[in-house]
Order: C-alpha cells, then sequence, then structure tokens
C-alpha cells in the first residue's frame, strides 16, 4: 500500500459543524475524517488527519510528509492568508499537495483573497463543502497512480 494522505487541518476548523455553518456548513471535522477515510479507502488509499490551532505544528506535520507521506492535503484555515512558514514547509516538500477550503474564499472578504500556501500547491479546491476533500483525494491518487482516480 502507498504512503498514506496527510489531511491538516488548520486553526478553528475544530469547531465546524457549529462556527459559521451559513458559511461552512453543519459538518463537523469528525465528520470530514470520516468522509476523507471512506474516499481513500475506495482508491486503495489511507488518510492521516489533523487538525491544529498552532501553526508550528502545523509546520511540523508538513515536514513530517516529507518522508511519511505520498501526498498533501491542506486547509489551512486563517493561516493560508498569514503563513509564509507552511508555505516555506510545503515548498520543501517534495510530494504533491493540494489546497482546499470549504467555502469560496474569493467571495468572502478581500483579506482571504489572498492565499500565501497556493504557491506550493499542484492546484486549489474551494467553495464545495467537504466535498472538496474528496475531490482533492481523487486528485492526489490520480497524481500518485494516473488512471488510479476516475
Amino acid at each position: 500500500m502507498a504512503k498514506p494522505l496527510y489531511v491538516l487541518n488548520g486553526p478553528n476548523l475544530n469547531l465546524l459543524g457549529t462556527r459559521e455553518p451559513e458559511v461552512y456548513g453543519h459538518e463537523t471535522l469528525d465528520d470530514l475524517r470520516q468522509r476523507c477515510e471512506r474516499k481513500a479507502a475506495s482508491l486503495g488509499l489511507s488518510v492521516v488527519f489533523r487538525q491544529s490551532n498552532v501553526e508550528g505544528e502545523l509546520v511540523n506535520w508538513i515536514q513530517e510528509a516529507r518522508t511519511d507521506a505520498s501526498g498533501v492535503i491542506v486547509n489551512a484555515g486563517a493561516f493560508t492568508h498569514t503563513s509564509i512558514a507552511m508555505l516555506d514547509a510545503l515548498l520543501a516538500c517534495p510530494v504533491p499537495t493540494v489546497e482546499v477550503h470549504l467555502s469560496n474564499i474569493f467571495t468572502r472578504e478581500p483579506f482571504r483573497h489572498r492565499s500565501y500556501i497556493s504557491k506550493a500547491a499542484k492546484g486549489v479546491i474551494c467553495g464545495f463543502g467537504g466535498l472538496g476533500y474528496e475531490l482533492a483525494i481523487e486528485a492526489l491518487a490520480n497524481t500518485i497512480a494516473p488512471g488510479k482516480a476516475g
């Protein structure tokens, strides 16, 4: 079996389901974890699913992914718009990365329109809620083993 996909979630995503459901939906972080595990398993993959409100912990996990993961999915939350440290870690990570956002960051406040981490991502998926995570898993599966996802 391939190395797992790391699914890394940033600040406040632990509040999903109760925090601004009109923006982020009603799924909880645990719902998203289960969704990711099911999708990955359907493609013969596994996931390591993590969340932190601490920027340095996310950077450590990205560095860990350099050797322990076959790909990274990152929803950096507010760190998307502020974290050069996460960008640098992702640029140093040789595995493909997909950036995911539950909401469409380009229809929100102007400060959310800028993503520092996009420069390190193979692609960006935003605005599709939890489905975005599944789409990211499919994209990575196809990148890791072309033709695997369809």
